[in-house]
């Protein structure tokens, strides 16, 4: 079975999807009905083209599971698949979640079919708390990033708190030195928002770019009018890690984590950290204050205020701090 093309099911008048694909021909194939229709039903509605690209996939996962077009399947086959991925594949709740996500965007908006949301629910996700480093680990981990290129992404990432898609796609145009601001063009959710740059990280990329003189993408890749690739720079952050003899699993977004969790323990408040992150709910900000040992060991218990005037428990709470 091969998801290289999708096409018209035998003896079916209707749209099929991923039916076996034998001759060298058939695989030559570029678009099929289904497919166009899922990705043109996508298109209008704005979906990222990473999205687009995933929803495909796991939809041709499925399809290749069942060995039949999802025409001729009905919602039982979706929680078959979805327990199969469970308990035999053993994949994590988010990955079952963003196959559930796709199927249902086939079946309710491609397919139209006469179902609803509560016939596709999701794994429920165990609570993490994300990987922060200490700022001495911070230091160490980039002292040991040999590519002056590499090291000044991923400063980026740090000091602006940037995601890895958004740093690898800033523009020499987005850096608005006199203002302190990095401009980020259609990040997470296609927004644009700007990201703060700090005096030490403008120094950074000023001599950055006066040994590379990058003509358009600040941080460009050898091919040519494209930038750097995440791939790459995750690769270079592992790297990085191992060197610096750090124990933590450290990503990219390790350091967006640490960025906002040493905000908080420097006293900024939750909404300018919730602005500078592109977060759109609070709840998600809010969650840096359960890995800041700083902040939970500068608040007063309501134990210690028992009894006291509110002039005396202000004084403990201040002295806490």
């Amino acid at each position: 079975m091969s998801d290289a093309g999708w096409r018209l099911a035998r003896g079916s008048s209707k749209l099929g999807l991923l039916i076996p694909i034998n001759t060298q021909f058939e695989r030559s194939l570029r678009m099929t009905p289904l497919r166009q229709r899922m990705i043109d039903d996508m298109q209008l509605r704005n979906l990222a083209a990473g999205t687009q690209k995933h929803y495909i996939r796991l939809v041709a996962g499925f399809a290749k599971y069942f060995g039949l077009s999802p025409e001729f399947l009905d919602i039982e086959a979706v929680r078959q698949y979805q327990l199969y991925l469970l308990n035999e594949r053993k994949l994590s709740p988010e990955s079952i979640n963003q196959c559930i996500a796709a199927l249902k965007f086939l079946y309710l908006v491609t397919l139209e079919m006469p179902w609803t949301d509560e016939y596709f629910p999701h794994v429920r996700r165990a609570y993490k708390l994300p990987t922060v480093l200490s700022q001495e680990e911070v230091l160490s981990f980039f002292d040991h990033i040999p590519s002056l290129k590499y090291r000044a992404a991923l400063m980026v990432c740090y000091g602006a708190g940037l995601r890895v898609s958004e740093a690898v796609a800033l523009r020499v145009s987005d850096i608005d030195s006199q203002r302190g601001l990095l401009r980020i063009v259609q990040g997470k959710g296609a927004k644009d928002r700007y990201a703060m740059l700090s005096p030490r990280l403008l120094q950074v990329l000023r001599r950055y770019y006066s040994a590379t003189h990058p003509p358009d993408y600040l941080f460009p890749s050898w091919r040519k009018d494209q930038h750097l690739s995440t791939t790459s720079l995750q690769l270079a952050c592992r790297d990085a890690a191992v060197r610096a003899g750090i124990a933590k699993r450290v990503t990219v977004h390790t350091l967006r984590h640490s960025f906002a969790t040493h905000l908080l323990e420097n006293g900024t408040e939750l909404r300018v950290i919730q602005a500078l992150l592109g977060h759109t709910r609070i709840d998600t900000t809010a969650r840096y204050a359960s890995v800041s040992p700083r902040v939970v060991a500068a608040t007063v218990s309501p134990l210690d205020q028992i009894g006291q005037p509110p002039k005396l428990a202000a004084a403990t709470q201040r002295s806490k701090k």
